[in-house]
This record gives C-alpha cells, sequence and structure tokens, in this order.
C-alpha cells in the first residue's frame, strides 16, 4: 500500500485538485457571497499561473515529497510514531492534528517575521477572495512549507496514507475556506467547530491588520480558539469589508511577474505581527 501511495501521489493529488477547484468555482458561480470587484480573468491567469509555476519550482528544487519521505521513515523506523505501538488509526488521526497544528505555527510566523511577511503578503495583496487565492502563494514560501513539512514528516513518522490525506486536505480546504460562496448563518455556526469555513477565513484577509492577524487556520479550527487568534466577524460586514493590502491596491499587481516580483520591491516595507513601521508605510 505505501509503494502504491507514493507511486501515485501526484495523480491523486491533481485529481482532487482539479476537482475541488471545478465544484467551488460553480459555487461561487450559483451563490457568489461578494460582488468581485476586478476581471476574473485578470486574477484567475495570475493566480493558476503561480500554482503551474511553484508545482515546476518543487519539482526541480525539492525532488523528495512528503509522502515519499513517509515511505521512506517507516522502511527505516524513523520519526517518533515509528518508534511506538498505536492503532493505525489512530497513527493517522494524530499525524493529521499534528501536521495541521504545525502549519498553523508556520502560518502564524509567516505573518509575525518581517523577512517572512514579505513572502506571505503576496497571498493577501489579492484584491478579491475566491477558489483561486487559496493557492496564490509565492514560490519561496511553497519551498519553505515543503522543507518544513519534510522536517515535520522525519520528526513524526506518519504513515504514508496519513500524509496524503493531510496534503488532500490543506488543498482542497483552502480552496473551499477561500470560495466567494454563501452559506446559510446557522451551517456556517456548526461548520466552523469542525473546519475553517469562507466566512472565517475571510476576516484574516481584511485590510484591517487586526483582522489580517486572526483566523490563521487552513483547515482545522481550533487552533485559533485555543491560543486566542479567532475573530467570528469583520468588524464592517463581509459585504462592506475591503480585501487586500493597501500597499498593492492598483489592478497592474495582479499581474503574475509583478507577484513574483513583491518581495523584493524597495519601499513596501513589512511589519511584525500587528506592529506598523513607524512611518506608517504598512502593508495594512
Amino acid at each position: 500500500m505505501p509503494e502504491f501511495i507514493n507511486a501515485n501521489e501526484p495523480a491523486i493529488r491533481l485529481g482532487f485538485f482539479l476537482g475541488i477547484l471545478g465544484l467551488v468555482a460553480l459555487w461561487e458561480v450559483a451563490a457568489p457571497r461578494r460582488a468581485l470587484t476586478q476581471p476574473r480573468w485578470l486574477r484567475w491567469y495570475g493566480n493558476i499561473g503561480i500554482v503551474v509555476f511553484n508545482t515546476a519550482v518543487v519539482r526541480l528544487l525539492v525532488p523528495l515529497a512528503p509522502v515519499a519521505l513517509a515511505v521512506f521513515a517507516a522502511e527505516r523506523g524513523w520519526g517518533v510514531l515509528n518508534l511506538v505501538a498505536l492503532p493505525f488509526w489512530l497513527e493517522v488521526a494524530l499525524s493529521v492534528i499534528v501536521l495541521d497544528f504545525i502549519i498553523y505555527l508556520q502560518h502564524v510566523m509567516f505573518h509575525a517575521v518581517p523577512a517572512l511577511w514579505r513572502l506571505h503578503r503576496m497571498h493577501h495583496a489579492d484584491l478579491d477572495f475566491d477558489v483561486t487565492t487559496g493557492s496564490r502563494f509565492h514560490p519561496v514560501e511553497i519551498v519553505l512549507s515543503v522543507l518544513l513539512k519534510l522536517a515535520a514528516v522525519a520528526v513524526i513518522g506518519p504513515p504514508a496514507i496519513a500524509v496524503l490525506i493531510f496534503e488532500v486536505l490543506l488543498n482542497g480546504t483552502s480552496m473551499f475556506n477561500h470560495g466567494n460562496v454563501r452559506l446559510p448563518a446557522g451551517l456556517d455556526r456548526v461548520l466552523r467547530r469542525f473546519v475553517v469555513t469562507p466566512d472565517m477565513h475571510r476576516v484574516h484577509h481584511s485590510d484591517i491588520p487586526a483582522e489580517t492577524n486572526s483566523n490563521f487556520g487552513f483547515n482545522l479550527p481550533w487552533w485559533d480558539r485555543l491560543f486566542g487568534t479567532y475573530r467570528a466577524q469583520p468588524a464592517l460586514g463581509h459585504e462592506n469589508m475591503t480585501i487586500g493590502l493597501d500597499t498593492f491596491r492598483e489592478p497592474g499587481e495582479l499581474h503574475l511577474h509583478r507577484m513574483l516580483l513583491q518581495p523584493f520591491r524597495p519601499g513596501k516595507g513589512g511589519y511584525a505581527i500587528d506592529r506598523r513601521p513607524p512611518d506608517g508605510d504598512g502593508d495594512r
């Protein structure tokens, strides 16, 4: 089974990615939460273009995928879970939960450390919020994230199937909770106890710093509640809140080449979490 998972991991992940992307995109057309402010074609060419670019970069620079490392670690007895005897289902569940917590901590650090924020702010510079925003990350951030996941897999020693489940969930829930979709308020209240919903995560894309620095979860919502970073709703409401960053409001910033250059642009500053530079040139 591990060999089958390792051999078919790219096809499995691609299939889920395309399927969830298509379903959420159709949902956005049928029941949108907000009116878009920018042409869809302009944002989608940049956001989907960065996915293709990131995939090529990761395959070139990090040839060992986390699933493959999990198989390798199991064969050699590396990692905590390969040293203890637990029921297989419990190993899978613990692995997914711990990996999700690590991604939550990673997300907080990409807001807290100015150098990392300069990379991560490309994700926040989207002027609208839809399914493609969930895959809009700078390639340097993606490479760092993959390296962190590889380190986590080596230490934890999770089953390969757990790593695959986590990767599919992370990608799928990221597209779901970035969806410009409308959920009944009662259903949203129930769902956000178990998974990050679009209304919960949209708060994180507000241009108000206190809201930008909240709701860091991608998959499980528990970490935000546990560590005090949860914010239920945006102050201005979902229809009236402003998405994006004040320093990247020109539509030209949505082009792929401008997105790639954002972390290296002089004069665009960065800030540690909940703090802006003295001159006021902060990325709100």
